[in-house]
This record gives C-alpha cells, sequence and structure tokens, in this order.
C-alpha cells in the first residue's frame, strides 16, 4: 500500500516533465524564433503556474480526508 503511494507521488511530480504545454498565440511566435531558449522557457513557465491549483486542491482534499477519517475513529 504505502509502495503504491510513493509511486504515485513520484509520477504525478515527474508528469510535467513529459508534457509540452503552449497556448496557440505563444506557439506561432515562438515557432518562428531561431533560438528556441525563449521557447523551453515558455514551457517551463506555463508547466509551473498549471501545478499550483493542483497541489492547493490536493491539500484541502488531504485535510478533508484527515478530518473525516479523525471523525470516524472518535
Amino acid at each position: 500500500m504505502m509502495n503504491k503511494k510513493v509511486l504515485i507521488i513520484i509520477v504525478l511530480l515527474l508528469l510535467p516533465l513529459f508534457a509540452e504545454a503552449q497556448c496557440s498565440m505563444c506557439r506561432a511566435v515562438l515557432e518562428s524564433e531561431a533560438d528556441q531558449s525563449a521557447a523551453k522557457g515558455i514551457n517551463d513557465g506555463i508547466l509551473y503556474l498549471m501545478v499550483f491549483p493542483y497541489i492547493l486542491i490536493g491539500g484541502i482534499g488531504y485535510y478533508i480526508y484527515r478530518s473525516r477519517k479523525k471523525d470516524q475513529s472518535s
């Protein structure tokens, strides 16, 4: 059970490394440039901004889970 939780956490932490996300306007502007370092920076920024809502929702879900588990054991 613990190994499964650790595996899920590792996969969720590594998932942004495999994602390639861009809006269509950013893609059009960045593809026209010869230097791809700006495109990589934009991708990284989008991924970092995308992670925080998931962390927030996960924290709230964990808090609710813990509070309900505590109520059931009492």
